[in-house]
């Protein structure tokens, strides 16, 4: 049975990265046929044709169909998962409130088209940015799915600190586990490595342990991890793309398949009934594990006092966004 994927934004940057892996089978199994839609604003419609011939082009296995379109009712019927990408980028000259105001237009009316076409089971990945803040809009406007089914993509962040963890200590990416994004995606997010573990020489050595330059964990890595979307525009001219797209393809992976043994993953959900201080009903970045297609909080994490103050000052920043949004939402 074929399921059926939705990318907005699809004429986009990221979108180009993303959808060769999809449809080869990076994401959902190398034995799992697709039907690819792929939504854009009308003036994108020439580049997305453009983007279905070179689809068609690659003569993919897995894909048995690919649907471009500009209408949300076509976008969103029948979907087994929706990525949205799409959103209004921050233009020169552009308060966050402006930006605010022009995402919960467009991620009110996505809610409310999931709410009418899609199946309830439908699990719904946020990328435009403000990415946590356009996922509680989606959400709030389709009350007939479960607000679980809502996540916001963390996971480059997440990726960007086990990277740079990865690169201190001379060792792959693949041998650092259980950093933990909190918060935003923005310049207050958390990154936190208080509970990471690296592999060094086949010993699992906790990162503080291993690397033995606090400053430098509790300074410019977080600085770098915050700062890191930023520093790529400056020296590409363009947004992160590639990586973006590689991160959103381990966060539905992890959806799909489960998170590995031992091992949590962070992605913004909603933070309802969790016991680390985070006030109910914001879209935050937590360490999650999954199974069955269901996330659940990692509990009982010891919180020092630094990361307090880290995790309260981004919760204070996505409660600001939600009054502004929420009001917005009214007017919308």
């Amino acid at each position: 049975e074929a399921i059926r994927v939705l990318v907005t934004g699809a004429a986009g940057q990221i979108a180009y990265s993303l959808l060769y892996s999809i449809a080869k089978g990076d994401v959902f199994g190398k034995e799992q046929p697709l039907i690819l839609v792929l939504l854009d604003i009308t003036p994108m419609m020439t580049v997305l044709e453009g983007v279905v011939m070179e689809l068609q082009d690659c003569a993919l296995p897995l894909l048995r169909e690919v649907i471009p379109t500009d209408k949300e009712e076509v976008a969103f019927k029948d979907l087994d998962i929706a990525i949205l990408v799409g959103s209004m980028p921050r233009r020169e000259g552009m308060e966050r409130k402006d930006l605010l105001k022009a995402n919960v237009k467009i991620f009110k009316s996505q809610g409310a088209a999931l709410d009418k076409y899609a199946k309830k089971t439908v699990k719904v990945v946020v990328v435009g940015n403000p990415a946590n803040t356009n996922c509680l809009i989606a959400s709030k406007s389709a009350p007939s799915i479960p607000k679980e089914n809502f996540s916001c993509l963390t996971r480059l962040d997440h990726n960007r600190a086990k990277s740079q963890i990865a690169l201190k200590l001379g060792v792959t990416a693949n041998d650092v586990k259980n950093v933990i994004i909190w918060g935003n995606h923005s310049s207050t997010q958390y990154p936190d490595v208080n509970h990471a573990k690296v592999n060094l020489k086949g010993k699992e050595v906790g990162v503080y342990e291993a690397i033995k330059d606090d400053s430098w964990l509790k300074g410019d890595f977080i600085q770098t991890v915050q700062q890191r979307g930023a520093a790529v525009i400056k020296a590409r001219k363009l947004s992160s793309a590639m990586s973006a797209a590689k991160a959103i393809c381990d966060h539905v992976r992890d959806i799909w398949f489960g998170t590995p043994a031992g091992e949590f993953v962070s992605m913004g959900v909603i933070s309802d009934g969790n016991s680390y201080g985070v006030p109910e009903d914001l879209l935050y970045s937590f360490p999650v594990v999954i199974k069955d297609k269901a996330w659940k909080f990692v509990e009982g994490l010891p919180i020092n006092d630094f990361s307090r103050e880290k995790m309260d000052l981004t919760a204070k920043e996505l409660t600001e966004e939600k009054e502004t949004a929420v009001e917005f939402l009214s007017s919308a």
